[in-house]
């Protein structure tokens, strides 16, 4: 293969000082919760936010004056864009970065922040790639590819070098998968070191790109995905024939369980990831069998998500836990009704969070209105418990949230 444990080392040699050594840690609590030991590596505090600074860097470092002095450029959903431009300011190289018109606006003024010229253009990742390779070929550019590269690939095969110096013992690597960069520098260098390792990589359901290359057919991607840092519809050449020949296996997650991985990661671990960096432990979530009792290291990738987005995840996740639930109830529309409404609701121990009036339904009689509220409750214990307050006082109501169960 193109990339050997030996590039892998330069590469570590090379960002050495330059990119931060993170952590890889145990967590009790999440090794109880997936039933196996479980070790993070969090690249999520890279100074820019996730593992890309370490192929980004290898690259521009291989290459030479002259090339330096043309200026690079990069397409990117962000992570990528960031660690080109931070690490190319760092050097005195002009970066240009190609980013989606969707890219997270948190991604893309941080790209500008370090320095980047910014283009927004097309609406994936293909199309960004067209026109960073046009503006490459008008304007002399070095193009700097986000995993369809050796030097990069090495680069970010560090991760697994430094993972297996803390903890020799791991039995499997999951590793999150896009063009398949990580993975496949990962699985170079932990396969040197330990050729019995499992390494397995995971993608999202909507954008499984790397499960369909290892079968020979092309990736049917639709909708929009919260890991949008590996919503990538071709894989690498270079990256493919690697997984092909060293990672055990691909697996695909749901946006659920990656909403859900999010969300244990911040009240758990006190710690940010975006949808990306959380895909390998929605996998183990998802597919615990996989991994039962053995010591299973995972890349918390990066932490670069929009506020926005963060904000929705959280909500979501209080309501399949029964923290939050909204509800339709049917009053008559004379003065006081609210009133007795959110009594007796306060009275069961729920805390009202929103509430609004509904005069215009045609379904009811016109002397009746309908509140829609939304109510913070302890667990789904309380939900009943409010639920049956409320049957109490004479109020019929509609659930508004699906309790039907969890991911």
């Amino acid at each position: 293969m193109a990339v050997t444990y030996e590039d892998v080392k330069a590469a570590a040699a090379v960002i050495k000082g330059k990119v931060v050594r993170t952590p890889c840690l145990y967590s009790q609590t999440l090794s109880s919760i997936a039933g196996a030991e479980v070790y993070l590596k969090f690249e999520n505090l890279q100074f820019t936010a996730a593992f890309k600074e370490r192929g980004a860097l290898n690259k521009l470092a291989s290459l030479t004056d002259a090339e330096k002095a043309c200026g690079v450029i990069a397409m990117s959903a962000g992570n990528h864009a960031q660690a080109v431009a931070y690490h190319a300011g760092n050097m005195g190289i002009r970066s240009t970065i190609v980013m989606p018109t969707n890219t997270p606006f948190v991604k893309v003024e941080a790209t500008k922040r370090l320095g980047a010229d910014v283009v927004l253009e097309g609406e994936t990742l293909v199309e960004a790639q067209a026109t960073a390779e046009r503006l490459a070929g008008e304007k002399g550019f070095i193009f700097v590819y986000p995993y369809n590269d050796d030097e990069v690939i090495a680069g970010q095969g560090t991760v697994a070098i430094e993972m297996l110096e803390d903890y020799p013992d791991l039995d499997v690597l999951v590793v999150p998968v896009g063009g398949g960069g990580l993975i496949a520098g990962m699985a170079t260098a932990a396969r040197a070191i330990k050729p019995d390792i499992r390494i397995i990589g995971v993608e999202p359901g909507l954008y499984p790109s790397m499960t369909a290359a290892l079968c020979g057919k092309v990736a049917e991607c639709t909708g929009s995905t919260i890991a949008e840092g590996i919503a990538v519809k071709n894989v690498g050449v270079r990256t493919l024939d690697i997984v092909k020949e060293l990672v055990e296996e691909v697996v695909t997650v749901s946006e659920a369980r990656m909403e859900q991985a999010i969300y244990l990661m911040l009240i758990v671990e006190k710690s940010l990831v975006e949808g990306a960096g959380a895909a390998g432990l929605a996998a183990l979530l998802a597919l615990p069998e996989k991994f039962r009792g053995q010591n299973v290291g995972l890349v918390l990738s990066g932490g670069n998500i929009d506020p926005r987005l963060l904000t929705s995840v959280i909500m979501r996740e209080l309501m399949r836990d029964g923290r939050i639930f909204r509800l339709q109830i049917e009053v008559p529309d004379i003065p006081g009704q609210l009133a007795v409404v959110t009594r007796v609701i306060g009275d069961a121990g729920g805390s009202i969070i929103e509430v609004a009036h509904q005069r215009l339904q045609l379904d009811i009689s016109a002397k009746n209105t309908t509140l829609e509220v939304m109510v913070e409750t302890r667990d789904r214990s309380h939900i009943k418990e409010v639920k049956d307050a409320l049957t109490s006082a004479g109020f019929g109501f509609t659930m508004m949230s699906d309790l039907s169960g969890k991911v």
